[in-house]
């Protein structure tokens, strides 16, 4: 019989100042993890934090030494058996993430750690390459990315999306994306290439068209404003584009789903999907809106327990998101 979990770690309520440009504003603990450091212990660290201005989180980047990149699952909740992920953590720093738990694996925290420590698959084309040639492989559909976005900012210096891309491109492996960054238009001779073919869709996330709340929610992605525009600049090339609403919170984001999917609509996008948030990233847009928007606070006093009994729901997905 399993052992029934209970915390290791007494903690502190967590901060109540805000980090601009992150997400997150502290480091839980890791539940994998007998010792941690709280940053809130006055006897740990030198600044108050309560009354001066907290320290800049730089980021920092990490060489990833995994020996393969394409990612399986089987939940019938993901909608999506194989995925390639060539980042570990997302600079974007989305609070609601649900990939946020995932980086507790590294030893790491769900908290500032998963937006400012990344892991970087610097050889993730060659390890792709390898996949595909492989007998074993079954050519399916490969989902970029599953708990990273593939275009955050350092994308722009290491390139390893769009190496990624020019093996998919080669072996004319099918191949969906999901991105909230405008960078993925940097990439449309790749997927022009690739559309020749049926072979490619791109997913532009758009939680809200308010860009306030978007700053807050998602403080490194693309303004709302730069998806359209990268909607509308994968459109000309002839790319087959959509946009995912996600996830949609109720009380603070669901009133602008038709403002949304208009706008969207009207940029180009072909078709669309929708998720709801969970019950854990309810919770961390509850505690973000705290820190950052004193007047929003009203406007997002639902109910965890009520958000975590919604299902997620999706419309019908563009067919290279369909599995058999």
């Amino acid at each position: 019989m399993p052992k029934k979990f209970r915390p290791v770690v007494s903690e502190t309520p967590q901060s109540r100042t805000a980090i601009r440009g992150r997400g997150a504003s502290w480091s839980p603990a890791n539940r994998f993890e007998k010792l941690h450091i709280d940053q809130n212990d006055l006897d740990v660290v030198d600044v108050a934090l309560g009354t001066e201005e907290r320290p800049r989180r730089e980021t920092q980047y990490f060489r990833d030494g995994t020996k393969s990149v394409i990612t399986r699952n089987n939940s019938p909740d993901v909608g999506f058996e194989t995925s390639l992920n060539p980042y570990r953590g997302c600079e974007h720093g989305c609070i609601y993430c649900y990939a946020r738990p995932t980086h507790e694996y590294l030893g790491l925290s769900a908290g500032l750690d998963f937006e400012s420590k990344i892991m970087v698959k610097t050889n993730a084309s060659e390890l792709l390459r390898a996949e595909l040639e492989s007998p074993r492989w079954n050519p399916q559909t490969l989902v970029m990315s599953g708990v990273t976005d593939p275009y955050q900012p350092i994308e722009r210096k290491l390139c390893i999306t769009r190496g990624c891309l020019q093996v998919l491109a080669k072996f004319r492996n099918p191949v969906a994306i999901i991105t909230k960054n405008r960078l993925v238009t940097r990439d449309v001779d790749l997927l022009r290439s690739l559309a020749a073919h049926n072979a490619v869709a791109v997913n532009v996330s758009v939680t809200s068209l308010d860009s306030n709340l978007q700053r807050v929610l998602e403080p490194r992605t693309s303004s709302p404003q730069a998806r359209l525009d990268a909607i509308r600049q994968l459109r000309s090339a002839g790319i087959p584009t959509g946009v995912m609403v996600a996830p949609i919170i109720p009380g603070l984001t669901d009133h602008e789903v038709p403002k949304v999917l208009d706008a969207c609509a009207k940029a180009g996008a072909q078709f669309a999907a929708y998720t709801n948030v969970g019950a854990t990233g309810c919770a961390r847009v509850r505690s973000c809106l705290a820190r950052h928007l004193k007047d929003l606070r009203r406007s997002c006093a639902f109910s965890v327990e009520i958000i975590g009994c919604l299902l997620p729901k999706r419309v019908q997905p563009h067919p290279l998101l369909q599995t058999k």
